[in-house]
């Protein structure tokens, strides 16, 4: 693993330690290119304020720091600006036009929540409804369609414990749609160390057979797990096992030009 591009700071509220000593780590563990991608802000209306995101008046400085960062170490380490996004269809274009106005590199999406958030419910809890599926397949793919996001982070996020064959067949359509617009999937490391319900070994499985390209992050909220080799080892099984497609690093698309720009 010489990558990885999926990195939080404190700003999201629930990740710990100081941007430099995510680099330090990440230098200590080899890797030769490191991507920040803490949670996006929103720009909700009325006074609704997320509880895991960075706010709005904490971006500059986020984009500020990395920024030093980068040209600090740029002899020792290849860093990138980006953000982990989910794509929530009220508020996309507003955070699109105040993003722009930073020298962001990629998002990754991440959809933790249908709708637009506010009064849903987080798709990482246990459903055997087929609505809940079908809405986050449905706003995945709207999100993928945009061509902003460099890949998809923890696309089995969504827990649905109801009918296996209703799962297979909406989340075999999303690994289609993904490799039709050639985004690579991500093999999550935060969910194999903490014993989450992904990686969901259905969905790999699904994802073998259809031929999608993967690629490693290590979801990274504390410094120490920038460079995870124990969560490295079973992620590399499951490529095995799976005959998964491993990519080492990714093409970077700037999320400020609709249908994506190459960097």
């Amino acid at each position: 693993m010489i990558a990885n591009y999926h990195t939080h700071t404190w700003r999201c509220q629930h990740a710990s330690g100081t941007e430099r000593e995510y680099v330090e780590n990440a230098i200590e563990g080899g890797l030769k290119i490191l991507g920040f991608s803490d949670h996006t802000p929103m720009p909700y209306d009325g006074d609704y304020v997320s509880n895991v995101k960075m706010r709005l008046d904490q971006l500059e400085n986020y984009v500020d720091t990395v920024l030093r960062l980068k040209e600090e170490y740029k002899r020792d380490i290849e860093i990138h600006l980006g953000l982990e996004v989910e794509y929530y269809p009220k508020y996309f274009e507003k955070l699109l036009a105040i993003t722009g106005q930073y020298p962001m590199e990629y998002f990754l999406l991440a959809q933790h929540f249908p709708g637009n958030e506010i009064h849903e419910v987080f798709s990482g809890e246990p459903t055997d409804n087929p609505e809940c599926l079908v809405r986050y397949c449905r706003q995945s793919r709207e999100a993928l369609e945009t061509g902003c996001f460099t890949y998809f982070a923890h696309p089995d996020l969504i827990n649905f414990t109801g009918d296996a064959e209703i799962y297979d067949f909406h989340m075999r359509d999303l690994c289609r749609f993904a490799k039709e617009k050639d985004i690579p999937l991500e093999i999550n490391f935060l969910g194999i160390w903490d014993r989450r319900h992904y990686p969901n070994r259905a969905f790999w499985k699904i994802a073998g057979e259809v031929g999608n390209k993967v690629i490693f992050g290590a979801d990274a909220h504390q410094p120490e797990k920038v460079w995870n080799p124990e969560a490295l080892a079973v992620a590399e099984k499951i490529v095995d096992d799976y005959s998964l497609i491993l990519e080492d690093t990714v093409i970077l698309r700037s999320p400020q030009v609709s249908g994506g720009k190459e960097l």
